[in-house]
């Protein structure tokens, strides 16, 4: 995709969407996190779901700890591999509490290094909590990356490194929201919905779909 078309792209996208925002529900840095933590292979409908509950009983590290490990899987068995998520999370909870005063760290170093944290949840937090200009590339986005040219990649880092260096400036805070969106709702994996796509003349896919309807 050249220059010119990725322009026309986000422009194209950010007028549609000016202040697009995750569909994870949160209220804290810290609930934040614990919900990209547990979004892994799920859906944010199913992880929002688990969260409305466990939120309201327990939304700090230490209220999180004091559930206990069992106690935590119960709030988050609907969702998938919950036993180590729970795990993973309660380590996690342990290092806030012990080591950052409960507080989420603004470091990607730091993140990284917390249990079930790696690039793409700390990717996340650093954009949504933090307003940094990053991209974590998930399903979504390496599909949407390879898909319409943008940015083709064998891994998601490769994809995501190439973004970064293809994308304005000027569009990089919300271009992964866009970007997420598009691939959730149209882009979608077994049936793009070309024919609605506000940016296929953009994209460089081959087999775009047309209109069941026409």
């Amino acid at each position: 995709m050249k220059k010119e078309k990725i322009e026309l792209f986000f422009k194209t996208l950010q007028k549609a969407n000016p202040h697009p925002k995750t569909e994870l529900e949160y209220t804290s840095v810290f609930e934040l996190l614990c919900a990209v933590l547990l979004s892994a292979q799920a859906t944010d409908v199913g992880v929002n779901k688990a969260t409305r509950v466990l939120f309201k009983v327990a939304n700090t590290p230490d209220a999180i700890l004091s559930l206990g490990l069992k106690g935590l899987e119960e709030h988050i068995k609907t969702i998938g591999l919950y036993r180590s998520k729970a795990k993973h999370l309660m380590q996690t909870c342990e290092i806030l509490s012990h080591q950052y005063n409960s507080v989420v760290p603004h470091s990607r170093e730091q993140l990284e290094a917390l249990p079930g944290v790696g690039r793409k949840t700390a990717n996340v937090i650093l954009n949504v909590a933090f307003g940094e200009p990053t991209l974590a590339v998930d399903t979504h986005i390496f599909r949407v990356g390879n898909r319409t040219g943008m940015a083709s990649g064998k891994t998601p880092l490769e994809v995501e490194l190439k973004l970064l260096k293809r994308i304005p400036e000027k569009y990089l805070l919300h271009a992964h929201h866009w970007l997420i969106l598009l691939g959730r709702y149209v882009c979608k994996a077994r049936s793009p919905e070309c024919y609605k796509c506000a940016v296929s003349t953009c994209c460089s896919f081959k087999k775009k779909t047309k209109n069941p309807l026409h």
